[in-house]
C-alpha cells in the first residue's frame, strides 16, 4: 500500500468524538438564551424610560372632520421623530417612536398621518415649519435626499419627522407644498 492510500483509508475510518457531556452542552445553550433575553429585556426598559422622560409631550391631535380637499397624498413608510436638528434624539412618547407604513395627505388644514397599526396623529396647518430632503433620522440612513423630513411644532418642542414615499420621486413635491404653506402662514401670522 502506498503512503497516500494508507492515510486516506485511516482518514476514512476516523469519526468525530460522541458527545458525552450533554449537561455542560445544555448549559451553555440555556445561559446563552438567558443572555440574549436580559439583552431584549434591558433594550424594552430603554425604551420605556426614554418614553417616561418624554411625558411631558401633550396628546397627539386627531385630524378634524372636514380637513378640506387633498392637495397632495403619499403611500410609503414612516421612520420616526426626533428632536428637531437632534437626528439621533428619537421621540417614544406617544407611540412616535414606532416605524410603520403610513398615508400622508396634506390638506389647508394640515398633514394627516396615517399609521395602520400604531397611533394616527395629525399636525396643523399653523404647526407646520419645514420640510426637507434628508439622509437621515434615528434609526434610519440613506442615500442624500432618501428622506421626507416635515419639522413641526408639538407643545413646546420642535420635532422632525421623516417619511420615506414608496415613490421617491414625489418628495420633492412635498417640500415644495408645505414649504408653501409654511410662508404663507408665516405671513397671515405676521
Amino acid at each position: 500500500m502506498t503512503p497516500l492510500i494508507a492515510i486516506a483509508a485511516e482518514a476514512a475510518d476516523q469519526k468525530s468524538a460522541e458527545v458525552t457531556d450533554w449537561a455542560g452542552r445544555l448549559g451553555w445553550v440555556a445561559g446563552l438564551l438567558l443572555f440574549v433575553a436580559f439583552v431584549y429585556w434591558l433594550m424594552r426598559q430603554g425604551w420605556k424610560w426614554r418614553g417616561s422622560l418624554q411625558s411631558d409631550l401633550p396628546e397627539l391631535p386627531t385630524a378634524p372632520e372636514a380637513a378640506g380637499p387633498a392637495k397632495l397624498t403619499l403611500s410609503g413608510r414612516y421612520h420616526g421623530s426626533t428632536t428637531a436638528g437632534q437626528w439621533l434624539d428619537r421621540i417614544v412618547a406617544h407611540g412616535l417612536g414606532t416605524r410603520s407604513r403610513v398615508e400622508l395627505t396634506l390638506t389647508d388644514a394640515g398633514l394627516a398621518v396615517v399609521r395602520p397599526g400604531a397611533n394616527d396623529f395629525f399636525v396643523p396647518a399653523e404647526a407646520l415649519r419645514e420640510a426637507r430632503l434628508d439622509k437621515g433620522i434615528a434609526g434610519k440612513v440613506l442615500a442624500e435626499g432618501g428622506l421626507l423630513i416635515v419639522t413641526w411644532t408639538h407643545g413646546d418642542k420642535l420635532l422632525d419627522s421623516g417619511f420615506r414615499s414608496d415613490r421617491a420621486a414625489e418628495h420633492t413635491a412635498w417640500v415644495e407644498a408645505i414649504n408653501s404653506m409654511t410662508t404663507t402662514t408665516e405671513g397671515i401670522a405676521r
